[in-house]
């Protein structure tokens, strides 16, 4: 039974896994003012492997957890479900670590398990959900979670088991900024509400995201990837020449006008 298993872990190609990252910098870096992480809400890794579940917030969730896996999980490999037909289709993604599940079904929920077992028998493993299963408003209450991560979190005791917040919100700059906040390892033991206690540990850590993100306190935040500033071609021009004329150094930030 354990050979079985072992054999649903899927196969990563570092080469193509770097390559993918750097085209994920990338499009980050254009399309986003900046990705910024809650100082007071780091991760910090551990010794067993991980299960990070996220809220499902937009199309953009699985280059955002590979950057984050990148920056602060280097030595692990990490792992996610992803629709089995859309896997058909952009079939390069398995050697990026994703694994197909068919949706809905009973069977595609044991292949889950089976596969997420095999992933998470290594300590240098992590794998990476969104149990909401759909694209979800932030603002959403309350939050709702399929059982999936609950029932994993049953058969696979030794994992630990990480939330992760994450907001895209525009500030004072024509680009979104991307938020994240992870949360503290929740233990589990042998309680029975399980979906409970994994929901409104994630929901809390979004109210406080947001709280964080209303305030746009830059200071509070640790910027991980800034992508370009400004607001527009010649509006810009027009506050460079007038930064010249103060003898200013020009800054193309737009609430860097707004706050002289």
């Amino acid at each position: 039974m354990k050979n079985s298993i072992r054999l649903q872990q899927p196969r990563i190609s570092a080469r193509l896994l770097k390559i993918f990252a750097g085209y994920s910098r990338h499009y980050v870096r254009r399309h986003f003012h900046a990705v910024r992480i809650l100082k007071n809400k780091m991760p910090f890794d551990c010794a067993q492997p991980l299960v990070i579940y996220l809220n499902h917030a937009a199309w953009w969730d699985p280059l955002v957890s590979l950057l984050l896996a990148r920056q602060f999980f280097p030595q692990r490999n990490s792992y996610a479900p992803i629709d089995a037909a859309m896997l058909e289709r952009y079939s390069f993604l398995r050697r990026l670590g994703f694994f197909g599940v068919k949706q809905k079904t009973a069977a595609g929920a044991r292949d889950f398990l089976r596969t997420a077992q095999a992933i998470l028998a290594s300590s240098g493993n992590a794998l990476w959900l969104t149990p909401q299963g759909r694209f979800t408003d932030v603002r959403a209450r309350p939050l709702r979670l399929q059982n999936g991560l609950s029932a994993l979190t049953k058969r696979v005791s030794n994992a630990a088991v990480i939330p992760l917040a994450i907001e895209y919100s525009f500030w004072t700059e024509p680009r979104p900024e991307i938020l994240v906040a992870f949360g503290q390892p929740i233990l589990l033991s042998d309680a029975n509400d399980r979906l409970e206690i994994l929901s409104d540990t994630l929901e809390n850590l979004q109210d406080e995201l947001a709280e964080q993100s209303c305030r746009r306190d830059a200071s509070a935040w640790l910027t991980l990837n800034r992508g370009k500033s400004g607001v527009h071609a010649i509006y810009d021009a027009w506050r460079r020449f007038k930064s010249q004329l103060r003898g200013e150094k020009f800054a193309p930030e737009h609430h860097a006008e707004a706050q002289s």
